[in-house]
């Protein structure tokens, strides 16, 4: 995401008075970071988790431990539960979650290192009803390149999101 996409996603968020909550695992924060890198960014940024442990997850998202131990930590149902989480566990719009091997050990034949899955839980303007949008991504490169990828695509997505939602 270059800066005057992030100019725009900030935009956007104050002008509609969005607020964004975040659940973090692979990328351990760095989406926190990227956002409250830029000033102004307290009006729309209302918090972030940082779930790495499964029990973390558990804990405070409430991510059922069956759920991790049925699909593993790093799947679509358990990015749905962290984003849907972080959105009722804050007084957020929109939330988004990501959780990935970002190497460079974890992976497996089924899910390689540069695996991350993404969730992106809102309320609907119409009804007031919880959205969610979820997806999968394969990142190449080392454990910094995944992690900055995996931030970039989670905000880019979070942006389009926003403006796609507005305009129903």
């Amino acid at each position: 995401m270059n800066n005057k996409t992030l100019d725009n996603l900030s935009v956007i968020c104050q002008k509609k008075r969005i607020q964004l909550a975040i659940a973090e695992s692979c990328t351990g924060g760095l989406v926190a970071k990227i956002i409250t890198d830029r000033a102004g960014s307290s009006s729309w940024f209302e918090r972030g988790f940082v779930t790495y442990s499964n029990l973390a997850k558990n804990q405070m998202l409430g991510v059922e431990m069956g759920l991790i131990e049925q699909w593993g930590a790093v799947s679509e149902p358990v990015a749905r539960a962290m984003s849907e989480g972080a959105l009722k566990h804050s007084a957020a719009h929109y939330a988004l979650s990501i959780t990935g091997i970002a190497g460079p050990d974890g992976g497996t034949q089924e899910k390689p290192v540069g695996t991350v899955c993404f969730g992106w839980s809102w309320y609907a303007e119409q009804d007031g009803s919880v959205k969610v949008m979820i997806t999968t991504r394969h990142f190449s490169g080392d454990r910094a390149m995944v992690r900055n990828q995996s931030a970039q695509f989670a905000l880019q997505q979070l942006y389009q999101l926003i403006l796609t939602e507005g305009q129903k």
